[in-house]
């Protein structure tokens, strides 16, 4: 490829579900603010998306797009039907209400002392698999962990956790920025169905309360604190669905990481404690979370590039972590040491950085480091990896392992 041939971001390249890095590289390279066929912007370098996120004069409440073939796609079909957001599409002073409702319970006190039990339901889960010699580390390990700490976390009620995985699945397919108009219906039925199905939770949380979150999000809407019904069933959903989504692929891809760099499996071996910082690395290295997004208020210039207000911009969390303007010569590869990992975006950064960051690194760190332990001559099954088929939470179907 030269540079007068045109370059396009394309998910839908054969083999860009197995290693997207290898386009993010070219457009990085390229055309690192990228203008899209449907009038979206998408920066791949670092700098660029440090700078985006870290701006309070951006927008991620999607009324302020100028024009959106997916939002008028999904008011297409959505009819009359109001939606009601969560914090993660809403500016200041309005999510900054909502945050301070659930921040609370994700101090980083209050995470650690989750450990204990994150590490008793890691080493439950594990036993249920030893004596087999396999394991399905998505099914048997990376889902059911954060959906269990989650749960317990709002207080929620025993629940079908298939049929609640299945509405999740589709819910976070609207984070692609392409989806049928089959997926768009899918996903607005799931939505209304998991709306249904938390309106019967929070009825029967006002009758049982506890020391929980939903308890306490529900006396916070009725001291006043301007929390409707319908915004308190948004907020538990995006709890429930943000607490477990990204975590499996967070759990999954790094351990997929680690079996494909056996020096860096070796090392986690005879330095155990490395996980504690390793987990960023892995976070840098192949991040749960490709794509983030943010609208602009007003034009604005990036490297040249005007950005007209109401415009639609993606930060590229996947091609900005290997940016080697920011990490060097060894951005394409894994290294558990890496000194300056942390400073990775997987989470976003600003006033909308990740409000579970802490939780998902504990069960990250717990999960993937007591495996590594258990089973220090694991080994992938042969067969290519499979994949979920997101654009955007990039993770994995299945993660069929040999435990040896």
């Amino acid at each position: 490829m030269t540079t007068a041939e045109p370059i396009l971001y394309n998910p839908f390249e054969p083999g860009y579900f197995d290693d997207p890095y290898a386009q993010f590289a070219q457009l990085r390279e390229l055309d690192p603010v990228h203008a899209t066929l449907d009038g979206n912007w998408m920066l791949f370098r670092y700098d660029d998306a440090f700078r985006v996120l870290r701006d309070p004069t951006l927008s991620v409440d999607d009324r302020n797009i100028r024009s959106s073939a997916k939002s008028e796609q999904f008011s297409d079909i959505r009819g009359t039907d109001k939606e009601v957001r969560s914090m993660l599409g809403l500016d200041p002073p309005d999510h900054d209400r909502l945050r301070r409702l659930v921040s609370k319970a994700f101090t980083p006190r209050a995470i650690e002392a989750l450990r204990p039990r994150v590490q008793q339901l890691v080493d439950e889960a594990l036993d249920r698999v030893a004596g087999s010699g396999r394991i399905d580390l998505i099914a048997d390990l990376a889902f059911p962990l954060p959906f269990q700490v989650i749960s317990e976390m709002l207080g929620m009620p025993d629940a079908d956790m298939l049929l609640i995985r299945e509405w999740s699945n589709h819910l976070v397919e609207t984070l692609d920025p392409i989806i049928s108009d089959d997926d768009a219906r899918t996903a607005i039925e799931s939505s209304l169905r998991m709306s249904e199905y938390l309106q019967e939770v929070i009825a029967w949380k006002r009758a049982n309360p506890a020391d929980d979150m939903l308890t306490a999000l529900i006396a916070a809407e009725e001291d006043g604190d301007r929390l409707s019904s319908a915004e308190l069933g948004a907020q538990v959903s995006l709890l429930f669905i943000a607490g477990h989504e990204t975590t499996v692929n967070l759990i999954g891809n790094g351990t997929r990481a680690l079996l494909h760099h056996p020096d860096q499996w070796g090392r986690l071996l005879t330095e155990p404690d490395l996980i504690t910082s390793g987990i960023d690395e892995l976070l840098r290295f192949d991040p749960p979370v490709q794509i983030s997004r943010c609208i602009t208020l007003a034009d604005m210039e990036i490297d040249g590039h005007t950005i007209e207000a109401g415009s639609f911009m993606a930060t590229v969390l996947g091609s900005v972590n290997r940016d080697r303007a920011k990490w060097g010569p060894t951005a394409d590869q894994l290294d558990l040491s890496r000194c300056d990992a942390g400073q990775h975006l997987s989470f976003g950064s600003g006033h909308h950085y990740c409000l579970g960051a802490s939780l998902a690194k504990l069960e990250g760190q717990v999960a993937i480091g007591t495996f590594v332990r258990r089973f220090p001559h694991a080994q992938l099954d042969d067969g290519p990896a499979e994949w979920n088929g997101r654009i955007n939470l990039r993770g994995l179907e299945r993660l069929p392992i040999t435990l040896g």
